[in-house]
């Protein structure tokens, strides 16, 4: 039950669809054709194989999936996961964050040289995998 209120409150917004159900058009479209098949299958220039084949055209949407070959394994690497990322930049945020509390500004300075190292290593192993692959 619906209490009286001095607001309007927002119902949604309705439509009304009225279906057409006679289209003038299509139905002499459909008149014309069928004539115009009845006259040439009288005539012999229009056989039950040609008009079978208009009737059962298909897409062949069957066939387009026979070339699948399945889903191609993706490359795991620790660093390519968002949730490790996300997790490390928290940590590190967290770390800086007790560092300035406990140290002071110098924390950040020692952040920095200990990230260079850790890039340092990590692209030095990283080139050293690539040139045994070569």
């Amino acid at each position: 039950m619906k209490f009286p209120s001095l607001f309007r409150t927002a119902s949604p917004m309705r439509y009304d669809i009225k279906p057409r159900y006679y289209d003038p058009v299509k139905e002499e479209i459909e008149q014309r054709t069928s004539r115009i098949r009845r006259e040439l299958a009288e005539q012999g220039l229009l056989n039950s194989e040609n008009e079978d084949s208009l009737e059962n055209f298909s897409s062949g949407i069957r066939g387009s999936f026979s070339q699948y070959r399945g889903i191609k394994p993706r490359e795991t690497s620790v660093f390519s996961s968002t949730a490790i990322i996300r997790t490390l930049l928290f940590l590190g945020m967290i770390l800086m964050a007790f560092g300035y509390i406990y140290i002071g500004p110098d924390i950040f300075t020692y952040l920095l040289y200990l990230g260079l190292l850790v890039a340092g290593v990590y692209f030095f192993f990283r080139l050293k995998n690539r040139s045994k692959d070569e």
